[in-house]
């Protein structure tokens, strides 16, 4: 929670702005000082508003690089232009506390355990840029660092081949409410299967095996062009899903009194429990 609070004090870290650069650097400095190996995925994409080229960063945090069978753990890093779903204010403050910075907090928290000698398999964090530099719902494009990721792993195929993705996306509402995505249950049955058995062995009720959205969302690319089976763990109802209520969803209420370190807690042992178990 100290990790999405320290997120969240930078304040809008849209894609190409001092606030994100604050963000990288913050990122940079914390995985080395952990042992990660850093590799920043760089390039040029044209910005919707202004149509002039802005830079998007893709951060790739890699564990045990000479590992050639690896899993890979993702998370959107960069926050939404303007809260433009606030019925106040639709050109406000937006920090993502939820959304950006609650998947991108549990990273950082699951850097810690990287060293386990009890995970035998290489293992990459994938802090994707990008994922809604959008302006309004016409305005701008969707998944651009993941697509642009995934394109350079069919492209320029690497020394290692991912067998298996997670994407964290909104794990912080304090009101948790796991569901299997249709589109990673789709194109990843066997991987969704894993996590949610694994959630209930270790008692986390959180997690119920049953389809309830079809989520537009990074997994999108990596499954389609990376051909890298993905899920999503994400709570797409926030804060509740018994309204179908995302009263938070793209406001400025996206705050950190909103989130939990103990949803985020809970969604990191159900992950560190199945990396534990994906043997190389």
């Amino acid at each position: 929670m100290k990790y999405l609070e320290q997120l969240c004090a930078i304040g809008s870290r849209t894609t190409g702005t001092p606030g994100m650069v604050q963000q990288q650097q913050l990122l940079q400095a914390h995985f080395e000082k952990l042992g990660g190996n850093i590799v920043w995925q760089t390039f040029q994409h044209r910005h919707p508003k202004t149509g002039e080229p802005v830079e998007v960063k893709n951060l790739i945090v890699q564990w045990h690089p000479d590992r050639k069978e690896r899993v890979v753990l993702c998370s959107h890093y960069d926050t939404r232009p303007y809260p433009d779903l606030d019925p106040k204010n639709r050109f406000g403050l937006f920090v993502g506390a939820n959304d950006g910075a609650s998947s991108t907090a549990a990273l950082m928290e699951l850097g810690h355990a990287m060293k386990d000698k009890s995970i035998t398999i290489g293992v990459d964090f994938v802090f994707f840029d990008a994922e809604e530099l959008v302006y309004g719902d016409q305005n701008g494009e969707f998944f651009v660092g993941s697509t642009y990721f995934s394109q350079q792993y069919v492209a320029e195929p690497p020394p290692y081949r991912y067998r298996a993705g997670i994407l964290l996306d909104m794990i912080g509402d304090k009101n948790l409410q796991i569901y299997y995505d249709e589109v990673g249950f789709r194109y990843a049955p066997q991987i969704a299967r894993e996590v949610w058995e694994i959630a209930k062995g270790l008692g986390i009720k959180e997690f119920t095996p049953r389809v309830v959205h079809a989520v537009r969302d990074d997994h999108l690319p990596m499954n389609e062009i990376a051909k890298i089976p993905t899920i999503d763990i994400i709570d797409f109802d926030y804060p509740t899903s018994s309204t179908r209520v995302r009263g938070y969803w793209h406001t400025m209420a996206d705050t950190p009194d909103k989130c939990s370190g103990d949803s985020i807690t809970k969604v990191l042992a159900a992950v560190l429990e199945w990396l534990k178990r994906q043997k190389s």
